[in-house]
């Protein structure tokens, strides 16, 4: 009997599998543009640099897929990985604080070809306020979002602001009733448990990244430990 992919409550599922979730859906995409009609989890995996035994596992959450031997049909496998994801609908996204990154995000065309469209921007920098950031799109002060969240209905904030201001402005944000931010900030921040936070940091990626280069250079970390003091027992 087939899981309803549909009621997804009780499934406990792993972070990352959402994340090569998101990762098949690109790929998915990418395959329905090119005129590909089937797929299977071997190419994907291949395309992925990932087991394909793993995306069998991922897609298993959420029912069965395709046939043995047979393989995937691209187009109702991106259905419902969209269902899976929610983006099957537009999603209305605020951007906070508008600096250079609020700027660069707000500007990057995969976002609305991925369902997501920006319908606010909020700062306090009175240079800023009610300039234009996108076509239909004024700057608001930040005092405005409880009042504009009711116009727009965003149900997405993208964090850019400054360490200091984040944990005010998401307080406003709960407030208002946002779902789900996007925390661009070096800010753990505290939400209530009716509220998605996703953590976007730089400079950890980085340095989870020259862990990887040092490891695949064959240095320990004992290779690295200059004394005895310099160990963790």
């Amino acid at each position: 009997m087939q899981r309803n992919y549909t009621k997804m409550r009780d499934i406990k599922v792993p972070k990352p599998t959402i994340k090569r979730i998101a990762m098949y859906n690109r790929f998915l995409t990418q395959l329905k543009e090119e005129g590909v009609e089937k797929t299977s989890s071997k190419e994907i995996a291949e395309a992925l640099n990932i087991k394909a035994s793993q995306v069998r596992k991922d897609l298993s959450y959420f029912g069965e897929f395709g046939k043995r031997g047979v393989g995937y049909n691209v187009e109702k496998l991106l259905s419902k990985i969209h269902i899976i994801l929610g983006t099957e609908r537009v999603w209305n996204v605020a951007i906070i604080g508008v600096g250079n990154l609020g700027k660069a995000i707000s500007h990057y065309p995969e976002l609305e070809k991925n369902k997501f469209k920006i319908v606010s921007a909020f700062d306090v920098d009175k240079r800023k306020v009610n300039s234009i950031l996108l076509p239909g799109v004024v700057i608001k002060h930040i005092n405005d979002l409880k009042e504009d969240i009711k116009k727009t209905n965003f149900e997405i904030a993208i964090l850019t602001v400054s360490p200091s201001a984040a944990q005010p402005v998401t307080d406003l944000l709960v407030e208002a009733g946002i779902k789900g931010i996007l925390n661009f900030t070096p800010v753990t921040l505290n939400v209530n448990e009716d509220v998605v936070v996703e953590n976007v940091d730089f400079v950890i990626s980085l340095k989870t990244l020259t862990y990887e280069i040092i490891s695949k250079a064959g240095r320990s970390f004992e290779d690295q430990s200059n004394s005895e003091e310099d160990r963790v027992f």
